[in-house]
């Protein structure tokens, strides 16, 4: 069965509704999830523009109507969401490095699930390192060995690495699924993925 790489943003309301759905994926199809951090602010810089910036260039990414949507999928899906615009001050950078040195110290999942709850469960009002550093030891982690971890060259270099193969493998925003090459885009995708993967099963 091949892997799923799923590129996402702590921040970003999509792959938080994604990855609530991620344990299903695989306990159906017996695939393996590569969680794999990135600053998606960063990441639609480095594209050099993004539809967030101004006015919305459509319906589609008027906040209002997104607010909605998210509480829609939430809703479905049976999780808290509480918008984090104008409530949680967010340093998406400290996040994305805080999951990379959890992925480092092999707890990615589970300290980026306890972020996205911090991020959206509408009990913290400020995500910053000491947030980060207070999560991870919710999760087991050594406080020191994690900001150790998180003040590592090797760290900042890791991200930008996830950053750049992103950027390989056409991933334009976030949550991002590539398969065997194949880049879908999207919580709402996560349906073609699960289709894909099922398609691959059956040609192995």
């Amino acid at each position: 069965m091949a892997d799923v790489a799923f590129y996402y943003s702590i921040a970003s309301r999509y792959s938080y509704l994604a990855a609530s759905q991620l344990d299903e994926l695989v306990a159906e199809t017996g695939t393996c999830v590569d969680w794999l951090p990135v600053n998606s602010v960063r990441l639609l810089q480095e594209r050099g523009g993004g539809p967030f910036r101004g006015e919305p260039v459509s319906g589609q990414y008027d906040w209002s109507y997104r607010t909605r949507d998210a509480e829609r999928w939430a809703e479905l899906y049976g999780i808290p969401f509480v918008e984090t615009r104008g409530r949680v001050e967010i340093d998406a950078e400290a996040l994305a490095l805080a999951c990379t040195a959890g992925k480092r110290l092999g707890k990615v999942e589970a300290l980026s699930r306890a972020l996205f709850a911090a991020v959206f469960d509408g009990t913290t009002s400020l995500i910053d390192v000491h947030e980060c550093v207070r999560r991870a030891e919710s999760c087991g982690f050594s406080p020191t060995a994690f900001h150790g971890e998180l003040a590592l060259p090797a760290t900042k270099k890791q991200l930008d690495q996830t950053m750049r193969a992103a950027q390989r493998a056409g991933v334009f925003g976030v949550p991002a699924f590539v398969v065997a090459g194949e880049l879908f885009w999207g919580n709402d995708r996560l349906v073609l993925v699960k289709r894909h993967l099922e398609r691959l099963a059956k040609r192995s």
